[in-house]
């Protein structure tokens, strides 16, 4: 299929007059999951973005005000000690740009959890945001940077021009920092999403390729790379809806469809809160409004505190599909070889 690159004034109107791809995955057949336990909450602290991506499956941007209070973080921390998880994964937007990120982080820190910061680099770029990478480091938190491509066209295509320029730059300052380095215990993983309407090619080979032309090309260094399918809602699936790609799109998640992935995906080990403090199964049911598991009532991260587990039973719909195609797709990247 082509690629998806739409221009700005193209993309808005588009955003402005198709409807949502909501009603069109919530009839399914796509097989129950239950949730195992529970090690990591993952925390989207707001939809406000300095760039607004094609492939954006929050509808991040400049202009959105949705932001994470600092009484919903610490309900948040709350429940992570009542259910005793590992680790905070925080996801935005950019999550920098709420003004408590900071101080979320280092409560966190203290209460020793493992904290995975989602990081758009070019944040680090921006007037305001330089003290972003010592930060970082200096709490030792992972980054999960995005970089969907080694190739500057098909990033500034995504993303807009001069995206790729600046993530470059901010990668080489987390190096700097130490970031992806042997021994120093920062960890730097890099994330990948195809550029249109397709599946990620193999995670392995891929990661290489990174590794060499970005070592080769501008001395950068990371630990692992993560593909990750993009999902046919918000902004990337109202672009399929206006290009007549949807139905097409589903076919190739559906055909490609792999039950051995069912038993890795993120799920059934985390719980999503949005920045109001509701709680989902992931990022992309929060996306949908799907609440957390089979009620239709929400559950807020108080309900949550009340109880001694949280709902095992998982609400699938057909994008769940996304992170079974294939070699399969979460957070953390492909689930099979």
């Amino acid at each position: 299929m082509a690629a998806l690159y739409i221009p700005i004034p193209r993309l808005r109107l588009i955003l402005a007059t198709v409807k949502d791809t909501t009603p069109l995955l919530q009839q399914t057949d796509f097989p129950p999951l239950r949730r195992d336990r529970v090690e990591t909450l993952q925390l989207n602290l707001g939809y406000l973005c300095n760039l607004a991506c094609i492939h954006c499956h929050v509808a991040a941007g400049p202009k959105r005000t949705e932001l994470m209070s600092r009484e919903t973080m610490r309900q948040a921390l709350a429940a992570a000690d009542h259910l005793e998880v590992n680790q905070l994964d925080l996801t935005g937007g950019s999550p920098e740009m709420n003004p408590d990120f900071r101080w979320l982080v280092e409560q966190a820190r203290r209460r020793g959890l493992h904290v995975m910061d989602r990081l758009n680099p070019t944040i680090m770029e921006e007037p305001g945001y330089e003290w972003v990478g010592e930060f970082l480091a200096g709490h030792g938190i992972e980054v999960v940077a995005s970089l969907p491509c080694y190739s500057k066209d098909n990033v500034d295509a995504q993303r807009g021009n001069g995206v790729f320029e600046a993530s470059i730059k901010a990668l080489q300052t987390l190096n700097q920092l130490g970031y992806g380095a042997d021994g120093s215990g920062l960890k730097l993983n890099l994330v990948y999403n195809p550029l249109g309407a397709t599946l990620p090619p193999g995670q392995a080979q891929l990661e290489a390729d990174y590794k060499q032309l970005l070592g080769e090309e501008f001395g950068i260094v990371f630990n692992q790379l993560f593909t990750i399918t993009n999902m046919p809602i918000k902004r990337f699936g109202a672009i399929l809806l206006s290009k007549g790609q949807f139905d097409d799109y589903m076919s190739l998640l559906k055909n490609a469809y792999q039950p051995g992935n069912l038993k890795a995906v993120m799920c059934r080990s985390l719980i999503s809160v949005d920045y109001q403090g509701y709680l989902y199964d992931c990022d992309f049911n929060q996306m949908l409004g799907l609440p957390l598991g089979e009620s239709d009532a929400r559950m807020h991260l108080k309900d949550l505190l009340a109880r001694q587990d949280p709902p095992r039973r998982i609400r699938v719909a057909d994008h769940c599909y996304g992170c079974t195609a294939g070699q399969g797709s979460s957070c953390g990247g492909a689930l099979s070889p």
